[in-house]
């Protein structure tokens, strides 16, 4: 685990921070003191926090996986990555096809430092350390014109990554506004994020005193979307079937299985992160 007396130029080791307290949650090493005492706040206030955490990783590993074996695709931009863990994207898509292009984008020094350690002897893989909610500095960044073909589809994948904006409610549908409209026909936009039932469920309840454990702590806070929400941030693209018989629209991630339905009931907990997948015709 990181200790303080080693910590990165740039890094308050202080403060709690997202992609860490994430990488906690997965079991990762990757994490201070701060991030570790956070992370068990929200676990006291929700026990099943680890496994939200990692029902979000399979869903991205669940989406990659299709990706590489039933479309075009051989480019993929993973906007907010976080920390290097097991199955990594380019690690499940480059398993299929050793040729695709993968670029990680994350804005934390540490998460920039590790990821280019990861990918340093890849030269199919690049990562860039910028901010998701300042598109311009993607979409017109060198390393990432060049390392994409923005002829060709892409992939962008928004994973546990836009509920983290804390300012302008309609901020991050403007964000994916500006990815979406740069994508050229025959791409894809992955979304997951933390979901508002708005119905006065126990979930509901659970979840609200889940976001006010967060908001005392000293980590970024979450702004929890509906459904209805959540899908605008696809705008008016066509979001594909969840599944063998599932619905073309958000769904909680534990249920997002394009091979077939899960064979287990997923908790009420694990339907915490909904999101889908659409295609840009």
């Amino acid at each position: 685990m990181l200790e303080s007396d080693n910590t990165p130029v740039g890094v308050d080791p202080t403060r709690a921070f997202v992609a860490r307290v994430y990488d906690y949650l997965l079991g990762g090493k990757d994490n201070f003191d701060v991030d570790r005492h956070e992370a068990e706040r929200i676990i006291a206030a929700m026990p099943e926090v680890p496994d939200v955490a990692w029902e979000n990783r399979n869903f991205l590993t669940r989406v990659c996986r299709f990706l590489a074996n039933n479309t075009e695709v051989r480019q993929f931009l993973d906007c907010g990555s976080g920390l290097p863990t097991a199955e990594n994207v380019h690690q499940v898509v480059q398993r299929f096809h050793p040729e695709a292009k993968v670029v990680y984008i994350d804005y934390d020094p540490v998460v920039a430092a590790h990821g280019r350690a990861l990918l340093e002897e890849n030269n199919n893989t690049k990562f860039v350390q910028a901010d998701i909610f300042e598109p311009e500095t993607i979409l017109d960044n060198p390393e990432v014109l060049g390392a994409l073909d923005w002829s060709q589809p892409i992939a962008l994948l928004f994973v546990a990554a836009l509920h983290h904006y804390t300012g302008d409610r309609s901020r991050p549908a403007e964000v994916t506004k500006q990815f979406i409209d740069r994508l050229p026909p025959g791409s894809f936009v992955v979304i997951s994020h933390v979901l508002d039932p708005d119905d006065g469920s126990e979930y509901d309840s659970t979840l609200q005193a889940t976001l006010e454990v967060i908001r005392r702590g000293s980590m970024r806070d979450i702004t929890a979307r509906t459904k209805t929400e959540i899908r605008e941030l696809f705008h008016e693209l066509e979001i594909i079937p969840s599944g063998a018989a599932g619905d073309a629209d958000v769904v909680p991630v534990a249920e997002w299985w394009p091979d077939g339905p899960r064979f287990t009931k997923a908790t009420i907990a694990q339907q915490i992160i909904a999101g889908g997948v659409a295609r840009k015709l």
